[in-house]
């Protein structure tokens, strides 16, 4: 059992029942499912009540209206005005370069606005195909969007979850929620009850959630809720429904406008008087004579000069990988002195990186960003071989391992491609890339020593191993066991009696515990997740 405290905002309602504290049979009853899942009758009545199971896409804007809207803005009236007054003097080259102006402006912002605004569609892509369900007592492969309440769902590495569910069961499962919360660290989930207080709705143990992913295990559970009532659905329609302000910079041009606007027809009449009375001007040459101090007046460069400053600072934000939604808070951002944020996985990519190891008393480091096995072990900045205290290392950091690199011509659990991405644990993912940059042969060693039993990481024991059939004659051994285990440095420590260094195993003294606790307080300083590798014969 765990035992939390709720936050007020995800206190169950009505239409939310306290599913994370109920025993699996009474969530059951709740839904008026079973089990053995729901038959296709009911499914279909069903699917009549909820509809499908599909983000929907309110109602916005046209995208005529908004084009309209750069057209049509306090300054762009302005400069409208500017133009037909152009023409009623006969500058004719005046009016066209001032609409043309207007028009160019108005289609890049646009355009900007426009590719922007697609935050709906990226989490429609967050809902798979495909779901597996068990419907009268069958397991069946079944249309994502076809999915209602009370169906069994069935999970296994690699799946995408597709509706917001309740477990039922699982086998050391674990999601991806990097989706909802931002972390990169996959997720431990229970089939327990969350009994009372203190956790939000999406981080109860036992709920899963749509547009989220499997990490590892396997699991059953039963749908909640699909379509717009999940978290995914109350996300797309915040992004949705977020009412527009008005940026400080379209203020302060709106105050110019207006300004000018005021000064200008001011200075009109009182030229169009000092004419007409002084300079005993017609009528028609007097407002001539006026409508020209007006245009003088009126900045038709600011307009644009504005823009351009502005989309020369989204093109840097662009290649940083920042989405700007409207040029003018491009200038809100660069007002910005102090940046909030909760924690270090909501700003990064989502990728993990092997940069430091330290084997046989030795530092190395390891080049490349992200997941993509490229890059060179090195040490003191020059690249190196991998030895054999090295090569022990990475066999212990790739066999004792459940994730899998996926080139860039596969697919992932987000449906993206176009770069290596993983299926499983980021961390151990991290480990199998680095694996090819010091020359090592992840096939191959493991064909040579095949995995016959693993012991999965446990939060008690804070580490993992995995048990390998040694043939006769590897390393200079009889046919015998090897167990790989990595974990946390100072449990991993603890359990060592030996050290390798120098391709020589012997006793493990004092000095020798001193110096590797402080090289992973070093390394833990830096900000770096530090992982021990140890390994051992069995007889």
């Amino acid at each position: 059992m765990v035992e939390k405290k709720l936050s007020p905002q995800d206190r169950p309602t009505p239409e939310r029942p306290a599913y994370f504290s109920m025993e699996a049979n009474e969530v059951l009853a709740c839904l008026r499912t079973s089990a053995s899942g729901l038959t296709s009758e009911e499914a279909a009545r069903r699917q009549q009540q909820y509809g499908p199971n599909v983000i929907r896409e309110e109602r916005g804007t046209p995208l005529w209206r908004k084009f309209v809207a750069n057209l049509t803005n306090f300054f762009a009236i302005l400069l409208w005005v500017a133009s037909a007054l152009s023409f009623l003097t006969g500058a004719v080259e005046s009016g066209v370069a001032i609409i043309a102006v207007i028009i160019v402006n108005a289609i890049f912002s646009f355009w900007q606005e426009y590719r922007a605004e697609q935050a709906t569609t990226a989490l429609k892509r967050l809902l798979p195909a495909y779901a597996r369900v068990r419907r009268d007592s069958q397991e069946a492969r079944i249309l994502a969007v076809d999915l209602v309440p009370g169906d069994i769902l069935l999970l296994e590495e690699g799946d995408n979850i597709s509706a917001d569910a309740r477990l039922l069961r699982e086998a050391d499962l674990r999601t991806d929620n990097s989706t909802l919360t931002g972390e990169s660290e996959p997720v431990r989930k229970l089939a327990d009850p969350v009994l009372q207080e203190g956790l939000t709705w999406t981080q109860m143990p036992n709920l899963i959630f749509a547009g989220t992913s499997v990490s590892s295990g396997t699991g059953e559970a039963v749908v909640l809720a699909t379509g717009m009532d999940t978290e995914l659905g109350h996300i797309a329609h915040l992004t949705q429904s977020v009412k527009a302000e008005l940026s400080p910079l379209q203020i302060q041009i709106g105050k110019v406008a207006a300004t000018v606007t005021q000064l200008s027809s001011l200075m009109g009449v009182v030229f169009f008087l000092i004419g007409s009375l002084f300079a005993h001007l017609s009528l028609r040459d007097g407002a001539i004579f006026a409508i020209g101090i007006v245009l003088a007046n009126v900045p038709e460069g600011l307009l644009p000069t504005v823009t351009l400053a502005l989309a020369s600072g989204v093109q840097r934000l662009v290649k940083r990988h920042a989405l700007v939604k409207k040029l003018s808070s491009v200038e809100t951002l660069g007002s910005a002195t102090v940046i909030c944020t909760d924690k270090t996985g909501t700003l990064t990519q989502n990728e993990m990186t092997v940069r430091e190891a330290w084997v046989g008393g030795r530092a190395y480091q390891y080049t490349g960003v992200g997941y993509e096995p490229k890059g060179e072990l090195t040490m003191n900045g020059r690249p190196v071989a991998a030895d054999d205290d090295m090569r022990q290392l990475l066999r212990a950091a790739t066999f004792c391992n459940n994730s899998r690199l996926l080139p860039p011509d596969s697919t992932n659990a987000q449906g993206e491609a176009g770069r290596w991405h993983i299926l499983g644990d980021p961390t151990e993912a991290a480990l199998l890339a680095a694996a090819p940059k010091a020359g090592f042969d992840i096939d191959r060693e493991l064909a040579a020593l095949p995995r016959v039993h693993t012991l999965p990481f446990e939060s008690r024991r804070k580490r993992m191993s995995t048990v390998h059939q040694a043939p006769g004659g590897w390393a200079g051994v009889e046919p015998s066991l090897l167990v790989f285990t990595k974990g946390a440095p100072r449990e991993v420590l603890d359990c060592c009696t030996q050290i390798l260094m120098g391709g020589e195993v012997r006793p493990l003294t004092d000095a020798d515990r001193r110096a590797i606790v402080s090289a992973n307080d070093h390394y833990a300083r830096a900000g770096l997740r530090v992982l021990a590798m140890a390994t051992r014969e069995l007889a």
